[in-house]
């Protein structure tokens, strides 16, 4: 814990002095103190803080174009909740770990973890998040051609959210369009 700075040791204090660094756009200070904050939660046993602290910290490297950092600080979070019972950070974990394998090109890999966090994330009764990590799926299914699965996704995480913001009301109706073309052939 050395290099914890003298005035901030408090693990609550480095993370919210992350979450101010992310808010600023300065991603690679707010994941190295997103570090130092897991670091500090490990110190007092705290280790659902700690995996969250290493979430967001992957969150924040993915931000800076280092996938490959993401990816290993995040690596084994999702089962430190699974085992807690927390549904929706485990679900959350699962999504930035697929968003980290998805960086680093890794698409059939991140498909699969896509899915489980959605699934995870239905299952914690999180629609807008679900609809996040439906929509993550959906622009990689896209990317590697695969359009009509990008466009069943993409309705499939529309159709989950009870209260649509604007756009997704939008979205949903636009993506009536090329099913109901399909429908007519």
């Amino acid at each position: 814990m050395s290099n914890l700075p003298q005035q901030i040791t408090n693990p609550q204090q480095l993370a919210e002095k992350g979450k101010n660094a992310y808010q600023a756009g300065d991603y690679l200070e707010a994941a190295n103190i997103f570090e130092q904050a897991r670091l500090a939660f490990q110190a007092v046993g705290e280790a659902l803080n700690a995996a969250e602290m290493a979430n967001n910290a992957s969150v924040a490297l993915i931000q800076t174009g280092n996938p490959e950092a993401a990816l290993k600080i995040v690596e084994g979070t999702a089962a430190i909740f699974a085992e807690a019972g927390d549904l929706r950070r485990q679900g959350m974990a699962l999504g930035n770990y697929a968003s980290a394998l998805d960086g680093l090109d890794r698409y059939d890999e991140a498909a699969e973890y896509y899915q489980q966090s959605a699934d995870v994330l239905e299952q914690a009764g999180e629609d807008q998040l679900r609809a996040n990590v439906l929509q993550s799926l959906s622009a990689l299914q896209f990317r590697s051609g695969r359009q009509l699965q990008a466009l069943a996704s993409m309705q499939a995480g529309l159709d989950g959210v009870k209260k649509l913001n604007p756009r997704q009301r939008f979205l949903k109706r636009l993506l009536k369009i090329p099913f109901e073309m399909m429908n007519r052939k």
